[in-house]
């Protein structure tokens, strides 16, 4: 886990200038990614929306390159989803959640991918949304992303985890108090 994360309360106007001018560099960079979308479009709805903006800062300190795909959801809504090469490096030796946090006496990670999650103010993606992502580009060909588990697997002491290898997007299961060096989560956000 990054030990430089720390989570604002309030983002300085230099701090949102910034952060507007690397997330519109890498919208216009990734077109495919939102076709149908402009930034202008992008950029109005974030700059009324402060809470929106300290959780993609979070996103980007923790170096997941969060980027807006284009949704499912209700129009005029937006999804902003880590759109890192690989797990986002900031976000990595984490298990999935407290309860496997607290389970683990032996060398324990520093955090869980749940909790994390709620602190930036994202979800963890699910597998739909990890392979909707696939289909954008190449993700987590060296590393792998717990995601979303459900409760019947969680409740037996099971999480999953996705990754991509021979062009292929795979979905594992892991004991969910388990944590490697390669392993972080990947997260979205909807404004």
């Amino acid at each position: 886990m990054n030990k430089e994360f720390e989570m604002k309360k309030k983002l300085s106007s230099d701090e949102k200038s910034k952060l507007l001018t690397v997330l519109k560099t890498r919208f216009d960079k990734n077109m495919k990614r939102h076709e149908n979308m402009k930034w202008q479009d992008v950029s109005h709805k974030l700059e009324s929306n402060e809470s929106a903006l300290i959780s993609l800062q979070a996103m980007e300190q923790t170096k997941g390159e969060p980027d807006v795909i284009e949704s499912e959801y209700d129009a005029g809504e937006l999804l902003f989803i880590d759109c890192s090469e690989q797990s986002p490096s900031g976000r990595r030796k984490v298990c999935y959640d407290d309860l496997a946090l607290e389970s683990r006496k032996k060398y324990p990670p520093e955090a869980s991918a749940v909790t994390l999650a709620k602190e930036i103010g994202i979800e963890l993606l699910d597998e739909m949304q990890y392979r909707r992502l696939q289909k954008l580009g190449e993700f987590d060909t060296k590393t792998s992303s717990w995601i979303k588990t459900p409760e019947k697997i969680r409740q037996l002491g099971g999480a999953l985890f996705c990754d991509r290898r021979y062009d292929t997007v795979f979905v594992y299961h892991n004991g969910a108090e388990s944590y490697y060096a390669s392993r972080g989560f990947r997260g979205s956000l909807k404004v």
